[in-house]
């Protein structure tokens, strides 16, 4: 089944890093024939790094909005996509998350740093609020190193999909978005799951006294759940390959993305035991940060309304 992408909306603090959303989601659109949004949230206490402070409120907001439609628009010059600015006063959550409703957006993109003073724009508090709150996947991506070259155009193709597993009905939707890719581009499809000692508590004890070759079972057994997790008639257009590891989830996960030339992450909110925390909180900007490739953080359709 093909990604349902008719509307993206890129995240932009019109920083040269976080310009990189632009590429990317100017690259969706025209894979996927779909309408983008570019988003630029000016939070009230933020204005002063624009310019001057003014005396009249309303001619600043005026001439943020209309310098930030003017960027904008130099950065879309040339090219053949349906776009819209859309630049917003006011607190960033809850601005996002009320333009993502009514634009109906299927696609979040942000980038990972922003202006030093922006920076919570898409970490900590404001990245865990978005992804308990808005109802659509978001694609976080990875700041360049620092430079001041502009990022150069790309084209989105996806040669190597990753996605993490640990069994959970939020893995299980993350994997969906994944095969969807996957199938849209023939790319390999990567399942990973990580055996995080904490999450196996429940047989913690029986794992310490147990032969080896009893681990050599467990391991066999969650090998072959894993590759069952891909449909039989979706062999026919991806290539599924199958990695089992023990250790922190974030630290294999980055691991095994650099070592196979991951071009997408893609994983699901929680999880089990302490999966769960899997893509929030620190657990969130160590991933970002380190990630050689796009991360996408999927919600559970469940949660969409809550």
């Amino acid at each position: 089944m093909r990604p349902n992408l008719k509307n993206i909306m890129c995240l932009t603090d019109l920083s040269i890093f976080s310009n990189q959303t632009i590429d990317y989601g100017i690259a969706l659109a025209k894979e996927f024939g779909s309408r983008l949004y570019l988003c630029h949230v000016v939070d009230i206490p933020s204005m002063a790094i624009y310019a001057e402070a003014h005396l009249d409120p309303m001619e600043q907001q005026n001439q943020i909005i209309s310098q930030a439609e003017t960027t904008l628009g130099d950065l879309t010059r040339g090219e053949d996509i349906d776009w819209q600015p859309l630049i917003i006063i006011g607190p960033t959550v809850s601005e996002i998350s009320k333009h993502v409703e009514e634009k109906h957006i299927d696609l979040v993109i942000s980038a990972s740093h922003g202006r030093s003073g922006l920076k919570r724009l898409v970490l900590g508090s404001v990245t865990e609020e978005l992804m308990r709150t808005i109802s659509c996947p978001i694609l976080v991506m990875r700041s360049p190193e620092q430079s001041d070259k502009q990022p150069k155009h790309i084209e989105f193709r996806l040669k190597k999909i990753m996605v993490g597993c640990d069994f959970s009905s939020d893995s299980t939707h993350a994997l969906s978005y994944a095969l969807s890719f996957a199938q849209e581009f023939e790319a390999e499809l990567h399942l990973v799951h990580v055996m995080e000692p904490s999450a196996y508590q429940h047989l913690s004890k029986t794992v310490k006294d147990a032969e080896k070759s009893y681990q050599m079972e467990l391991k066999e057994l969650i090998g072959k759940k894993l590759e069952h997790l891909v449909p039989e008639d979706a062999r026919n257009w991806c290539f599924p390959k199958t990695a089992l590891f023990e250790g922190r989830a974030d630290e294999k996960i980055v691991e095994y993305a650099k070592q196979n030339n991951i071009d997408l992450i893609t994983l699901g909110v929680r999880g089990h035991g302490l999966v769960e925390t899997l893509f929030l909180g620190s657990t969130t900007d160590r991933v970002a940060r380190q990630a050689p490739c796009p991360v996408l953080s999927v919600r559970p359709v469940s949660d969409s309304k809550g």
